[in-house]
C-alpha cells in the first residue's frame, strides 16, 4: 500500500508530505482545489509522462516520492529480474529537472522510466473518467477476466511462445523475399558463373601467357641472336672455343716448368667449360624457338578473353576473377538452400502454432471457468447500487489467428432494464451506469487481491442519494482487502471513509498554493456539512453530517 507521499515543486504544490492508512482514505475539496494535481504527482511515481511544464519554480527540480509497503505481494522476482535490492518497504521516486529531463529511482537505485512504470502498475490502479471509456475496450475487458482467473503465469508463458512465433513468421517473410529476389537474379548469376567457368581460368596463367607471347612475338630475333652466338663460339673456323682449347693445351705444357701456369690453366679451363655450356644452351634455344603465327593467335585470343573478363568485372587479376566465380556459385547454391530453409521454418512455425493452440486453449478454459463468478459478482454489485434489473454477461469469441493475449476475444454485455436485449457496454450504458459498472468491475480486482492500492477519481459521477450510500458501502468493503483512495464530491460516500483528507488552495505573498491535510473528527463533520449545503451550512446539515458519520 501507499504509506506516504512527498511532493516538491509540482504545479501548485510547493512542498507536501502526507501519510495514508491501509483502508478507505477519502479525499475531498472544492472543484479546482488541486485534487487532479495530487493524482498527477502520483502518476509521476508510477512512470507516467511529464516535462518541465509541471515545475512550479522553473529553476528548481520537481520531486515526487512514494513509500510503499509491499511485503504481501510477491514482488521479489521483479526486483531480482531487474537487478534491484528488494525491501518490504520500497521507495519510488521521480525527478523532473528544469531542462525537462526525467530521472527515476527505486530504493535510491537509478532505473529507466519503463521499469518504474512496470513496478508502478503492480502497486497502484488509478481509476479516472478516462478509464470509464477503457471499459468499452475488448483488451481491457480481457485483462480483467485474466486478473480474476489468475492467468499471470500462463500468460507469461504464452507471451514468450507468441514472441518466438512472431520472430519465426518475420524470419520466414524475410527469407521468402530473399528467395524471390534470388530467383529473379538466378539467370544472371548462372550466366555470369557459366562464362567464368567455361573460361577455365588458372591462377598465374595470365603472367605465364604474357611471357610466352613476348617469346613468340620475338622468335626471329631470339633465333638469330642465339644462332649467331653458337656459331661464333663453336662452329666458325676460328671459333672462341677452338682458340680457348689451343690456349689450354699450350699453358698445360708449361705447368711442370712454371708454377704460375698451373693456376692460370685451372682458371682458363673453368672459363672454357662455362663458354662451352653457353654455346650448347644457345644452340638449344635456337633449335626450340620457332616462328609460330598460329600459336601467337591462340595466346592472343586467350589473353583477350582474360582481359575482357577483368574489364567486365573491374578487376586486374585472375585470382580476383576466381573469387567472383566462387561468389556466383555460392549465390546459385543459396537459391536452393533458401527452399530448404523455408521448409524448415514452416515446420518450426507449425510446431509453434501447436504449442500456442495448446496453451491458448488452457487459458481460454480458465477464462471461461471464472465467467459465471464474474457475472454473478457484477450483477450483485449493480443491484446493490440501484440497478435492480441489471443483467451482465461475459461473451467469448475465438480469434481467427493468435493475438498477444491468446486466442479469445471477449465482450462485456449489459442491460439495465427488464426484457432488454444485452448489448455491448459502450452502446447502452449511461454515464451513471458506467460509473457503477466500473465500480463493480473494480470489486473483481480487490477480490483477486492483485494490487495493493486502488485510487478512484470521482467514480460516483452521475449518482446520488441512496445509490451513493450503497457505493460508499462497497468502497468500504473493498478497503478491507486493498488500500482505497477515493476522491469524491458526495457526502454520503465521504462519510464512509476511515480517514478523511481535504485538498485546498491558499494564497501567500501573491502566490496560490495547493495543499492537503488530514481532518480531525470535528473538521470532518464540518467538511461533510459543507458538502451537504454549501459553505454557510445549517444546523440541520451539521446534524445530518453527524448522522452520516454514525
Amino acid at each position: 500500500m501507499l504509506k506516504t507521499l512527498s511532493i516538491k515543486n509540482y504545479a501548485l504544490i510547493d512542498s507536501l508530505n502526507i501519510d495514508f492508512s491501509g483502508d478507505l482514505n477519502i479525499l475531498t475539496g472544492e472543484t479546482g482545489a488541486g485534487k487532479s494535481i495530487l493524482l498527477g504527482a502520483i502518476g509521476l511515481i508510477i512512470g507516467q509522462r511529464a516535462d518541465s511544464s509541471v515545475l512550479r519554480d522553473k529553476s528548481e527540480k520537481c520531486t515526487s516520492e512514494g513509500t510503499f509497503e509491499i511485503r504481501e505481494y510477491g514482488l521479489q522476482a521483479f526486483f531480482t529480474e531487474n537487478e534491484l535490492d528488494y525491501d518490504d518497504v520500497t521507495i519510488l521516486r521521480r525527478e523532473i529537472t528544469p531542462q525537462g529531463k526525467s530521472r527515476a529511482f527505486i530504493n535510491d537505485t537509478p532505473v529507466n522510466v519503463k521499469v518504474l512504470h512496470d513496478l508502478g502498475m503492480k502497486l497502484i490502479d488509478i481509476h479516472s473518467q478516462h478509464q470509464n471509456l477503457e471499459l468499452n475496450e475488448k483488451y481491457y475487458q480481457l485483462r480483467l477476466v485474466d486478473l480474476v482467473a489468475g492467468n499471470a503465469e500462463i500468460l507469461k508463458n504464452y507471451s514468450s511462445e507468441f514472441k518466438k512465433y512472431q520472430e519465426l513468421q518475420d524470419k520466414l517473410s524475410r527469407t521468402l523475399d530473399l528467395a524471390e529476389q534470388s530467383k529473379k537474379d538466378l539467370d544472371y548469376f548462372e550466366f555470369q558463373f557459366k562464362q567464368l567457368s567455361e573460361a577455365k581460368l588458372v591462377e598465374n596463367e595470365q603472367e605465364e601467357l604474357e611471357i610466352l607471347l613476348e617469346k613468340l612475338t620475338h622468335a626471329e630475333e631470339i633465333k638469330s641472336v642465339f644462332g649467331q652466338v653458337y656459331q661464333s663460339m663453336s662452329e666458325d673456323e676460328r671459333s672462341v672455343l677452338a682458340q680457348m682449347k689451343e690456349n689450354l693445351n699450350s699453358i698445360g705444357k708449361l705447368r711442370l716448368v712454371l708454377p704460375e701456369a698451373e693456376q692460370l690453366f685451372t682458371r682458363l679451363e673453368s672459363v672454357y667449360i662455362e663458354l662451352k655450356d653457353i654455346a650448347s644452351e644457345s644452340s638449344a634455344i635456337e633449335d626450340r624457338t620457332e616462328n609460330d603465327p598460329e600459336r601467337i593467335e591462340i595466346v592472343n585470343q586467350r589473353l583477350d578473353l582474360i582481359y575482357s573478363l577483368q574489364q567486365k568485372h573491374r578487376v586486374t587479376s585472375i585470382a580476383e576473377l576466381l573469387e567472383i566465380q566462387a561468389e556466383f556459385q555460392s549465390k546459385i547454391q543459396l537459391v536452393s538452400s533458401y527452399e530448404q530453409e523455408i521448409d524448415q521454418l514452416r515446420l518450426e512455425i507449425q510446431e509453434k502454432r501447436d504449442v500456442l493452440v495448446r496453451i491458448g486453449d488452457d487459458i481460454s478454459k480458465k477464462r471461461k471457468s471464472v465467467a459465471p463468478a464474474i457475472e454473478t459478482r457484477v450483477i450483485e454489485v449493480l443491484r446493490n447500487v440501484g440497478i435492480p434489473n441489471a443483467a451482465f454477461q461475459v461473451k467469448f469469441g475465438r480469434l481467427a489467428d493468435f493475438s498477444p493475449s491468446g486466442i479469445d476475444e471477449v465482450n462485456f454485455m449489459f442491460s439495465a432494464n427488464k426484457n432488454q436485449e444485452l448489448q455491448e457496454i459502450g452502446k447502452i450504458a449511461s454515464g451513471g451506469e458506467m460509473s457503477r459498472l466500473m465500480l463493480a468491475i473494480k470489486t473483481l480486482i480487490t477480490d483477486a487481491r492483485s494490487l495493493p492500492t486502488i485510487i478512484f477519481d470521482e467514480i460516483d459521477t452521475g449518482v446520488s442519494g441512496e445509490v451513493a450510500v450503497k457505493m460508499g458501502q462497497i468502497l468500504q468493503q473493498m478497503s478491507e482487502t486493498v488500500q482505497v483512495l477515493n476522491i469524491t464530491h458526495l457526502p454520503q460516500i465521504a462519510a464512509k471513509g476511515n480517514h478523511h483528507y481535504k485538498v485546498y488552495k491558499f494564497d501567500l505573498n501573491d502566490q496560490t498554493f495547493t495543499s492537503i491535510k488530514k481532518l480531525t473528527n470535528q473538521e470532518r463533520i464540518d467538511e461533510i456539512a459543507q458538502m451537504l449545503s454549501g459553505e454557510k451550512y445549517s444546523a440541520t446539515a451539521l446534524e445530518t453530517a453527524k448522522e452520516l458519520l454514525g
